[in-house]
């Protein structure tokens, strides 16, 4: 099982703008934890994600020395990925390819054709750094854009074409139900043999277990998670619509017997800064 802790998509949506030394902190003490990857910072527009616009000064003062955990930095653009590449201390770059034509417009401003000549563009670019593409309305979308499990795999096959070997689904505005769910994992898991397909769930406190455990037993093993749940989709009109809390998703593992590695000692102790680090007063 994979977990990848997401303190950049908890941090980018909170109204109070938060100190670059307790982000530096916070990250500091995730990266203690034993997390595969921590999504850390984006290389976007300040102007657009105004929190993340010391991405570069937190990264200076990360204590990478001691840890077993990967980092990971979301870009919308080539130039963020041109500034992404320059970072060799960071593994993954993550760009999300919405299926939806509406919200890619809405999100980066491209058309998905767009976005496809950018991954291109991207994948040139990079030297040591793996390219994470997020599937964002990736079980179906508000707007009237056409989805079923078909048009999920037909961009898949364009990822994997491309040399794309990690994909995460996510539920953007957290409104995926179990079956599609269990058809979108089922289908690919089957499919793509080699491929790496993860979960990025916004949810509500009362269906979060749900879609967890619906991707888990259709061959889903790598799962986005956030401290206490902050964060999920900017655009989303339920402000109960968050990230899977990552406390309580160990708690889903533990009751299920599954295994992890994570150093609770300093999980609790992060655990604790988060409420710190989002206070909202």
């Amino acid at each position: 099982m994979k977990i990848i802790e997401c303190p950049r998509d908890a941090m980018q949506g909170f109204p109070k703008q938060i100190e670059t030394k307790q982000k530096v902190d916070y990250i500091n003490q995730l990266l203690r934890v034993g997390f595969h990857t921590i999504d850390f910072g984006s290389f976007v527009s300040p102007k657009a994600i105004p929190q993340m616009a010391d991405t570069k000064e937190v990264l200076s003062q990360l204590n990478l020395n001691e840890t077993s955990s990967e980092l990971l930095a979301i870009i919308a653009n080539i130039k963020g990925a041109e500034t992404g590449v320059t970072f060799p201390e960071i593994k993954y770059l993550g760009y999300p390819f919405s299926i939806s034509e509406t919200f890619q417009l809405r999100n980066t401003k491209k058309t998905i054709a767009d976005s496809q000549l950018l991954i291109k563009d991207i994948k040139k670019l990079l030297t040591t750094q793996e390219l994470v593409v997020y599937i964002s309305m990736g079980f179906g979308n508000p707007y009237g854009d056409h989805w079923n499990t078909s048009v999920v795999e037909r961009y898949v096959d364009f990822l994997v074409n491309e040399g794309i070997t990690t994909i995460s689904l996510a539920d953007t505005l957290g409104m995926a139900n179990t079956k599609d769910i269990e058809s979108v994992f089922n289908t690919l898991s089957k499919r793509y043999e080699g491929i790496e397909f993860g979960a990025h769930f916004h949810s509500t406190p009362q269906n979060w277990q749900d879609k967890t455990q619906a991707a888990y037993d259709s061959g889903c093993l790598r799962f986005d998670v956030a401290m206490k749940g902050y964060g999920g989709c900017p655009f989303a009109d339920d402000h109960l619509v968050g990230n899977t809390a990552t406390e309580q998703f160990i708690t889903w593992m533990e009751q299920r017997g599954l295994a992890h590695s994570l150093d609770m000692e300093a999980f609790n102790k992060a655990l604790a800064m988060s409420s710190e680090v989002f206070k909202s007063e």
